[in-house]
């Protein structure tokens, strides 16, 4: 009997993708309270980021070996850039250009060569 009662590839971008959710908050939340100290932020941020590997480390865990290492980081990385692009435009009110857009086609294009066997 697997630990895991989902298919590998849906637990592992489950959990990267929860992963990379607090990860932007832990990297980029403050932004929006630059009134707050820095070892204020600092520690905040801290303290989501343990919530971030509490969800990458079983991630990766769990991954390794249906995905190598190098699937395991482009997935992660793709999965980042797609948060990102949310969270910039939902969160701190950013927009997101077409050269943006592009720059994230292109890593797209190299992420699809990475599973290319």
């Amino acid at each position: 009997m697997s630990l895991v009662p989902v298919p590998v590839p849906v637990a592992t971008i489950g959990l990267l993708l929860a992963s990379n959710i607090f990860m932007t908050f832990a990297w980029y939340g403050h932004l929006k309270f630059k009134s707050a100290s820095l070892w204020t932020v600092i520690l905040a941020s801290w303290g989501i980021a343990f919530l971030e590997y509490c969800f990458q480390v079983p991630a990766n865990r769990i991954g390794h070996g249906y995905f190598s290492a190098v699937e395991l980081k482009t997935i992660q990385e793709v999965i980042t850039l797609t948060v990102f692009a949310g969270f910039s435009v939902l969160y701190l009110g950013e927009a997101i250009r077409i050269n943006h857009v592009i720059g994230f086609a292109l890593i797209a294009a190299g992420a699809f060569f990475v599973f290319q066997r």
